[in-house]
């Protein structure tokens, strides 16, 4: 398979410097993501998945292995590389359309062009004179999505866009994200703990492992889209996730704790 228009990762492995040495975070990762492709990467707390996301979007140029997309070896940020946030991380002095087009001028035509088609894509007609704080979370979710495929990249890196909010306003950016993603083809690296969330977006679920971290399996959704969450073959979907998930979760021990010091517990 060509590299081209790929993002391609062979034997990605990498370690953070720590008082007691060297912490291995990633290990031997394989993947890769055809252009066009939507992947969600899932797995337990620490297994790596925002560090994964990092060195894709070349925020961590410090790793051994192979990373390339288009053919190129990823070094460093780039136009080529969007990335959207947990939180929106918008500018609160700038409007929506100031956002959006960021260090480009709105007074440059083919920028103003593009702004405006893109606040239409995320649903945000009326909205383009507003500013951060008269936005619900969802609106300036949407916002920091439009920003991020401002200079048209070859991926979008999502680290938990829709963690921050609310259950229903968290399925209708799903929505929102997958009427995108339909009509740009972008590809997409979507990192979420929500099994649903990744089941009903994506072409392939990544799951990993911890400690440290490495690709457990990947599972494919031959689905259609749009995808229907009340679907008996999402839930079938779901529960393959979820096995996979708990066949590798750190087991504890349980402490004895005598029943005084328990009952001043504060949880």
């Amino acid at each position: 398979m060509s590299d081209r228009q790929e993002l391609v990762i062979r034997g990605l492995h990498k370690s953070f410097d720590t008082a007691q040495g060297p912490l291995q975070v990633l290990r031997d990762i394989h993947l890769q993501v055809p252009q066009g492709e939507f992947v969600a990467i899932i797995g337990p707390s620490g297994c790596g998945k925002s560090t994964l996301l990092r060195v894709i979007a070349g925020l961590d140029p410090d790793y051994d292995g192979d990373v390339t997309l288009d053919g190129e070896r990823v070094q460093q940020p780039g136009v080529d590389k969007g990335f959207v946030f947990q939180e929106h991380r918008l500018f609160p002095w700038l409007t929506v359309a100031e956002n959006i087009a960021a260090n480009l001028s709105l007074k440059d035509r083919a920028t103003r062009e593009k702004v405006k088609q893109l606040i239409h894509l995320v649903h945000l007609d009326g909205f383009e004179q507003a500013y951060p704080r008269q936005l619900s979370g969802g609106m300036a979710q949407r916002v920091a999505i439009a920003r991020a495929l401002l200079r048209d990249p070859k991926v979008l890196l999502m680290d938990e866009p829709f963690g921050a909010l609310d259950a229903f306003t968290r399925a209708h950016m799903q929505d929102v994200m997958l009427n995108v993603w339909l009509q740009n083809r972008t590809t997409v690296i979507l990192v979420t703990h929500d099994i649903d969330e990744a089941i009903v977006l994506a072409q392939r679920v990544v799951v990993m492992r911890a400690k440290p971290g490495s690709v457990q399996t990947i599972v494919p959704v031959n689905l259609p889209y749009p995808r229907k969450r009340s679907d008996t073959r999402l839930l079938e979907l779901r529960r393959e996730v979820l096995r996979q998930l708990e066949s590798h979760m750190v087991e504890y021990t349980p402490v004895s704790v005598p029943r005084d010091t328990e009952r001043r517990r504060s949880y």
